[in-house]
């Protein structure tokens, strides 16, 4: 086994990645810029594979590159087409375990499934805990991902998970564009429901801002349908910010918007980690009362759901600076110890 490289990253500092085996990131095809971010920051290159589709539709990889004994991470999330990118991701898993890697690494900026973490009614699947047994069945030791939907998926899988946070990236974001708001007080962090008032207080803490809560009455009868009920808190006059974890079909989120101008908020923005962004979620952007919606680049934003409502922050730093102690064994919870 031989000892890791000593890359300088783009930013011109100088990154050691010790440890005695080498370090090896490859990229599925869900979000191949994702890794090329992350191999960027550490001053490492892509590692060689080739993905590839048979005339039935079955997925074809070609690792072209030795790991035996290597720290190998993959990068993958499994965001649409989930399911391909899902298996895409396990045999590619299953291939490292053949090839003798040393450990094998799933980095998933987005766990797709994760929604389905519980039942809801009787004979309901709990997909989210059959992706994981999928994943640490296929050989994987380690999981590396971003605001899982509920934090106690964790628990799903018997392996190691590294549950990273974008809410320090988006609420930088925020500080700097709305300092002067900010200043004056005039701002307040909005959940969007009940369920993510934990997120949200975090947030107005990173902030310095009110809460306020947006309490609301999901159909079950309609999927991803929401009604605004109720505002907990005070938003007259004052400049609100949406936190929330996905953005799906957006129905949510721009109810909340909604809701917040007519309860007289002068300005709404929204942010979120995962731009799912599925159904007629851009149509219903453009027509929200949203100013601009930001997100990190955990999931890729196809050039046709591009819009200049739309903002997208990288998050690659903070999966290299995580993948970087893992490799070199320490602490990656210490990254949120302020």
């Amino acid at each position: 086994m031989g000892a890791s490289q000593e890359p300088t990253g783009t930013t011109g500092r100088l990154i050691i990645v010790s440890g005695v085996k080498d370090l090896k990131i490859f990229s599925g095809t869900a979000h191949p810029d994702f890794a090329k971010r992350i191999c960027s920051e550490l001053g490492v290159r892509l590692s060689a594979a080739r993905h590839y589709r048979f005339s039935d539709g079955e997925i074809g990889l070609s690792i072209d590159e030795s790991v035996r004994g290597a720290d190998v991470f993959v990068v993958q999330p499994t965001s649409s087409p989930t399911n391909d990118n899902l298996f895409e991701l396990l045999i590619m898993i299953d291939a490292f375990r053949r090839a003798s890697a040393s450990r094998i690494n799933v980095v998933t900026p987005y766990f797709g499934y994760a929604r389905q973490d519980r039942k809801s009614k009787p004979r309901e699947p709990i997909t989210a805990k059959l992706v994981a047994n999928l994943l640490t069945h296929s050989g994987a030791d380690r999981v590396i991902t971003a605001d899982l939907h509920a934090g106690q998926i964790q628990g799903f899988f018997d392996i190691p998970v590294d549950h990273l946070t974008g809410m320090p990236l988006l609420a930088s974001h925020f500080k700097e564009m709305l300092e002067p708001e900010l200043q004056r007080g005039e701002v307040v962090v909005v959940s969007p429901d009940v369920g993510g008032v934990v997120r949200a207080r975090r947030f107005a803490v990173m902030l310095k801002t009110d809460l306020a809560i947006v309490d609301k009455r999901r159909s079950y009868e309609v999927a991803n349908y929401c009604e605004v009920m109720d505002i907990i808190g005070e938003v007259r006059g004052k400049t609100a910010v949406l936190v929330d974890d996905i953005i799906d079909t957006a129905g949510t989120i721009c109810n909340a918007a909604a809701g917040l101008k007519e309860r007289g908020c002068r300005t709404v923005y929204a942010c979120a980690t995962h731009s799912v962004l599925s159904g007629p979620a851009m149509e219903r952007i453009a027509k929200s009362e949203i100013e601009k919606l930001v997100f990190s680049d955990t999931i890729p934003i196809p050039e046709s759901k591009r819009s200049e409502k739309v903002q997208q922050l990288s998050i690659a730093p903070l999966f290299a600076e995580a993948i970087l102690r893992v490799h070199s064994d320490r602490s990656v919870s210490s990254l949120f110890d302020k």
